[in-house]
């Protein structure tokens, strides 16, 4: 392959995997067929400070790489992203790359950068979930999706928090060398090729507010003390002590989701500690945690975490808590 130039972005405050995953990826994959030149480029050549205070040492600056050079752009995310974005030499430069690069990429948060250069708009992307809302706020021209890893929308791709970047540079890799040379460089660096699901199995977002009021405040605390009860509105009204029309319009209005999806979401995340934390059957979990049957637990899991709750089990559990089924199986043979 013909030697490509990929240039990965950084500046004061940037997440230090953003840079360094992705980066050993193309690592990987230029020692077994060459074919990448990797440059670290921020505002001014030297050393730049990650947002955990980890100097790292850029080679470049932006005044002395020609954006027409640059085949993939890889913008790191990081809390100084926000500051960066007000760098007019750095998104000048983000822009005019982006006029020219084969591909241009983001990850975590770097994705503020490249809407900041006006290389968005009209796109669908996706940044970390935490930052979802912000991103929705500040680029209203930008289509916001933060259920995927990573998106690519033509020449632009995306990618979830941190380790989200070394999915992506993988993604990227595959699409240069195929898929034989990707899946081997996964293999060397201990990685799914293709990870299962999106961002929510990995992360519990703040998907509801506080209850306001006592009557909604013991429905909610019902529904957590043993998620696996009867939860139907009228159950829950009883709780409230309000007639179940009343309760599931102030439920819905003071927690923004209505009574049923909140009983769902919550038996979920139920099923998601059982799953890892203990070793009971996924049709005992399902009983246990209000589904009833095993088949109903495994669509609910994949409308909400895009993974059946076998995978989900030996994708996600502790080592101690698989140490433990092991020496119970033991015990038993």
């Amino acid at each position: 392959m013909k030697e490509r130039s990929v240039v990965f972005v950084i500046y004061e405050g940037f997440q230090p995997l953003d840079l360094v995953g992705p980066h050993e990826v193309f690592q990987h994959a230029g020692q077994l067929l060459g074919g990448y030149r990797r440059l670290v480029v921020a505002p001014r050549s030297g050393p730049v400070s990650a947002a955990s205070g980890l100097p790292v040492h850029a080679g470049y600056g932006v005044d002395e790489v020609d954006p027409e050079g640059v085949d993939t752009l890889v913008v790191a995310g990081g809390k100084g992203v926000d500051q960066a974005c007000f760098d007019a030499g750095l998104t000048g430069w983000i822009r005019d790359v982006g006029e020219s690069a084969r591909r241009v990429t983001s990850v975590c948060s770097g994705v503020f950068l490249l809407a900041a250069a006006g290389l968005l708009d009209g796109r669908r992307v996706t940044t970390h979930w935490a930052r979802e809302q912000q991103l929705i706020r500040e680029h209203p021209g930008v289509e916001v999706d933060c259920e995927p890893i990573f998106i690519r929308d033509g020449h632009v791709w995306t990618s979830a928090g941190v380790t989200a970047g070394m999915d992506l540079a993988l993604a990227l890799v595959e699409d240069d060398l195929g898929r034989d040379v990707a899946h081997a460089v996964a293999r060397e660096i201990v990685m799914f090729l293709r990870r299962p699901g999106g961002q929510s199995q990995f992360s519990v977002a703040l998907w509801s507010k506080e209850p306001a009021t006592d009557p909604v405040r013991a429905a909610v605390s019902a529904i957590h003390a043993d998620p696996g009860a009867r939860h139907g509105i009228a159950d829950l009204a009883h709780r409230a002590r309000l007639s179940p029309r009343h309760l599931q319009r102030r439920f819905t209005a003071e927690l923004g989701t209505p009574p049923a999806s909140y009983v769902e979401r919550v038996r979920v995340e139920a099923a998601q500690r059982a799953l890892t934390e203990g070793y009971d059957p996924v049709e005992a979990i399902a009983r246990h945690c209000g589904f009833g049957t095993a088949e109903t637990l495994r669509r609910t899991f994949h409308r909400h975490l895009g993974i059946a709750p076998s995978d989900y089990r030996a994708r996600f559990r502790s080592t101690t808590t698989a140490h433990a089924e092991l020496q119970q199986e033991q015990e038993h043979s």
